[in-house]
């Protein structure tokens, strides 16, 4: 990895004056008065006024850059300032492809909280090999897409095998939330069905890398489409919101860890649920259902969408901040070894986990790439499209424990 230590900033937030990127200039600024550490940061974004107002609003003294996300010159000049990058700044498959362009030019590490995985893809296929090689870390997927599923299963799966010495069979998550959308994140669905990738979501093995064979039998690996009772929840399932993205992370983390000799297991498997506590917990899983389906049919009706689109958040908006406080969610996981044995964790938090919990897990991996630099997984020369697993593991864990966030493996 080259020694990025005489670049003008540590980090610098990009899409600083939107919804969530606000919410990280106000982590950082809070981060540095609990610890007065002499962290170099800037804000940056492509409206000069509206990061004025952000850094006024906040009252902090903080470098303003300039550059608009279609505008290659400017991206660079401030790629090339830092040492990592951090954006909020999507749909990723509109405003994005510069700044990883650039961060990979640069070798800057890079975070985002996409939830994106055919834009994924696309940068697993002309990034991964040229990162890898300079020992540049990419992260995508930094936020509640996906960290707790696959930092929580990288938990799991190495104690299960420093306790027993066997290899792991599967690891199954179960999530509870509540909280808000908020304008971005809706944004960046829309384009998926628009843009016409929405087909590849249906790709189990969306992110693995090419040259690895897709496992047998695939059905074990498909996401599930109906609810169900899990006989060890003791209680009703339904398939989760965002298991096309999580599971897809999940098992790309499982690949690149084959690929460097730490297997999680020949056989291994992930899956994803929301979990419903009773009473009635027959009737909300089947509701839930019911409910994400008919929602996933709207996106993928143009006419449909556009008569509820005006009622949803807009670009630039979302939660009140009383809902965001009064938020939370819950990852449960239970995984199980070749001989049966099985390991239990939780990833909690209090927060609403789009935009709270989200900012927190993306700014700590941040954090953590510039402060933990000698304690990532891989060492120094770890690069490429990466995982939250893969590229931060322990680190983005001890992080998020140190934060508040409860990360309890085994409980």
């Amino acid at each position: 990895m080259p020694d990025l230590s005489d670049r003008r900033y540590d980090i610098v937030l990009y899409g600083a004056s939107g919804f969530v990127g606000q919410q990280t200039v106000q982590y950082f600024a809070h981060y540095l008065e609990r610890y007065p550490i002499p962290l170099r940061w800037a804000i940056a974004g492509r409206n000069q006024q509206k990061l004025a107002a952000v850094k006024a609003q906040l009252g902090i003294e903080v470098d303003v850059l300039v550059g608009d996300s279609q505008d290659q010159e400017a991206i660079d000049r401030i790629v090339s300032q830092t040492q990592v990058l951090l954006t909020t700044a999507g749909p990723f498959a509109l405003y994005g492809n510069l700044l990883v362009d650039a961060c990979v030019r640069f070798k800057t590490d890079y975070v985002d909280i996409t939830g994106e995985t055919p834009w994924i893809k696309r940068l697993i296929d002309r990034y991964h090999a040229q990162a890898a090689a300079a020992g540049t870390r990419i992260i995508p997927g930094c936020g509640f897409d996906s960290v707790p599923s696959d930092l929580g299963t990288f938990l799991v799966v190495r104690h299960l095998q420093q306790t027993f010495g066997l290899p792991c069979q599967q690891v199954k998550a179960y999530f509870q939330a509540y909280g808000g959308f908020n304008g971005g994140t809706l944004a960046s669905g829309f384009n998926l069905y628009d843009s016409g990738a929405a087909a590849q979501f249906a790709q189990p093995f969306l992110l693995n890398p090419p040259e690895l064979p897709v496992p047998s039998p695939i059905d074990r690996h498909r996401d599930p489409q109906t609810p169900g009772f899990d006989p060890d929840l003791q209680t009703w399932v339904s398939p989760f919101f965002m298991s096309p993205v999580n599971t897809r992370i999940v098992r790309r983390s499982s690949a690149l860890y084959s690929q460097w000799q730490e297997p999680y297991g020949a056989d291994f498997a992930y899956q994803e649920y929301f979990k419903f506590d009773q009473p009635l917990s027959w009737l909300k899983a089947i509701g839930t259902t019911a409910g994400l389906a008919l929602f996933l049919a709207i996106l993928q009706q143009p006419q449909l969408r556009s008569v509820f689109q005006g009622w949803l958040p807009q670009p630039g908006s979302g939660p009140s901040e009383q809902t965001m406080d009064q938020g939370w969610f819950a990852c449960e996981l239970i995984g199980t070894d070749s001989a049966g044995h099985q390991v239990r964790g939780l990833i909690r938090d209090q927060g609403d986990p789009g935009n709270r919990a989200t900012v927190k897990m993306l700014c700590e991996s941040a954090l953590g790439l510039v402060l933990n630099r000698n304690a990532l997984p891989g060492g120094a020369s770890r690069g490429g499209i990466l995982t939250p697993a893969t590229g931060l593991g322990d680190v983005l864990a001890d992080r998020l424990r140190q934060a508040g966030m409860t990360v309890a493996i085994p409980i």
